[in-house]
């Protein structure tokens, strides 16, 4: 009956998210509808789903096994997570204060609605190269990383109900797909809304079961100072340290993570989707709060689940596992354990703990989905192949686009031992590499051109890939095994440089456009009227 109700709830969840779809889908009349919601979605919209998108399944699974694990195995790697949220939190706060307002007045004023289409009216490219180059970059880095939401939901599903990890990834698939197809922009970004408040709810419970089922903080306490060489922890948190593996350089490179940000097109697109920039002040506060906490209580959950796994003989003081044993599963384990002891009611709060796991996969696998979708249908195919395309037309093709990468996506998460925060980093460090540095450059740079950008986007690219698989590997252990995001963002940003700085400057007609939008941001932040509006 527990199990039933739970599952009950979880399967009004997500018949919630489809209505909501649904719902959008009336409201899509174009591609452009269906891509960018018509510039629509209010402040505190805006702020949720741009942070639920951007949270993902890391948020409740690898982030927490990145603190659980490594916590026992290797001190320094809980130090790697409370760095990697640090970085984070900066980051956020940052490309909110920074990039959202110019952006927003930038892809207005150019009719952009994709960040490729952005690119490409802001430097003139008439001929559609960088279009095409970000569109294929998006694709590649996207559905990897829409694959590691899939597993998050085979995941769950698997270890709560012993339901077969790739029939769960269908279920859930299908889900995420039925809403996304029907209601878009408008549909990923409502439902984001309602799933964050739904993980901020699995949050705080989880906390509060994992310290009751610990028995209180004392004992958590107690599991942590028995760790071989935990009284040296303190050497993983010093800037000037030497010893140990967190010192200046892998603390600088994991702070790096919040570089990422800038180039994050489905964070990029709720700025540009916003209905006014001068609500975007609420944006921020509301989203910088919200991501603080939020990471906070994820970290502190990896550390209360060391004492639960310690407790169930799953790891041991020497950081042997049993077999089987997922370290990102622990929220998971968490109300597994505590089924047994739920009255009805209580298996229907359990429904919606589990409900927020799946809402942290679905929020990011639906706005993924419609980037990389975008991508092929407006910027490849709209734009070299079928240039007089109908709305009907174009409405089908972007539907067809997020089924055909979701299956490829389908078929890349199939091995359920993949780690989530792995593949979230890498192909977090692809789009930071490739596209952050370009769109700095193009709101705050007047000199850069086309070739620049191609040469920052390539290059940061090709070396996330090099560092990643080529460096790192032979450097294993070195001062070089740092975070491919780091190195790659500064190369993007030398290449654009140079590159801007040895060809032509740009026409006068896209300086102008640059002088323009830089007057109006300008003119929105000293205006009185727009201070109080703000």
């Amino acid at each position: 009956m527990k199990i039933t109700m739970m599952i009950l709830a979880i399967l009004i969840y997500m018949g919630v998210m489809i209505y909501i779809g649904v719902r959008c889908s009336k409201q899509n009349k174009s591609s452009d509808d269906f891509y960018l919601g018509g510039r629509k979605l209010g402040p505190l919209v805006t702020a949720m789903s741009a942070e639920a998108s951007d949270m993902s399944s890391w948020l409740l699974m690898g982030l927490p096994g990145v603190a659980l694990i490594s916590g026992v195995i290797n001190p320094g790697g809980f130090a790697e997570a409370v760095w990697t949220a640090v970085g984070l939190a900066i980051g956020t706060y940052i490309n909110w204060l920074i990039v959202a307002k110019p952006i927003r007045i930038y892809t207005e004023k150019t009719n952009s609605a994709t960040l490729p289409d952005f690119f490409s009216a802001r430097f003139g490219d008439k001929k559609g190269i960088l279009t095409a180059a970000a569109a294929v970059f998006i694709v590649v880095f996207f559905i990897p990383y829409t694959a590691s939401g899939f597993a998050g939901i085979g995941k769950l599903f698997n270890t709560l109900f012993g339901v077969d990890y790739v029939l769960a990834m269908a279920i859930g698939a299908i889900v995420v797909i039925g809403y996304t197809v029907a209601g878009g922009f408008l549909a990923a970004s409502q439902t984001d809304f309602v799933q964050s408040i739904v993980m901020t709810f699995a949050l705080f419970v989880i906390i509060c079961f994992g310290i009751e089922n610990a028995g209180g903080l004392a004992p958590i306490k107690e599991n942590i100072l028995a760790i071989d060489g935990i009284g040296s922890l303190g050497q993983y948190f010093s800037l000037t340290g030497t010893d140990g593996s967190y010192s200046f350089l892998p603390i600088v490179s994991t702070l790096a993570w919040g570089l990422g940000y800038f180039g994050m097109p489905h964070i990029l697109l709720r700025f540009m989707a916003i209905e006014d920039s001068k609500k975007l002040k609420l944006s921020r506060r509301v989203a910088s709060v919200w991501v603080v906490i939020s990471m906070a209580i994820a970290i502190f959950i990896g550390v209360i689940g060391l004492n639960f796994v310690l407790s169930e003989g799953w790891i041991n003081l020497a950081g042997e596992t049993a077999e089987g044993f997922d370290a990102e599963r622990i929220v998971i384990y968490f109300a597994k354990d505590g089924i047994a002891n739920l009255d009805s009611f209580a298996a229907i709060i359990a429904g919606l703990i589990l409900s927020g796991i799946l809402a942290s996969t679905m929020s990011t696998a639906d706005s993924q989905l419609l980037a990389a979708s975008s991508s092929v249908s407006e910027n490849i195919v709209k734009r070299f192949i079928w240039k007089d395309m109908g709305v009907k037309w174009q409405m089908w093709l972007a539907r067809l686009t997020v089924v055909a990468i979701s299956v490829i996506a389908f078929f890349l998460a199939l091995n359920p031992d993949a780690s989530i925060f792995r593949i979230v980093s890498f192909a977090w460090a692809g789009f930071g590499a490739a596209f952050g540095p370009v769109v700095l450059c193009a709101l705050f740079w007047r000199r850069t051109n086309k070739w620049g950008a191609l040469a920052g986007m390539v290059s940061g690219a090709v070396m996330v890939f090099v560092w990643k698989f080529v460096v790192r590997t032979a450097a294993k252990g070195t001062f070089l095994d740092i975070y491919e995001l780091l190195p790659a963002f500064l190369v993007s940003l030398a290449a654009i440089v140079i590159v801007s700085l040895l060809t032509a400057e740009p026409e006068q007609e896209i300086l102008n456009v640059f002088d323009e939008v830089k007057a109006l941001c300008k003119k929105k932040d000293t205006d009185p009227a727009a201070k109080e509006n703000a």
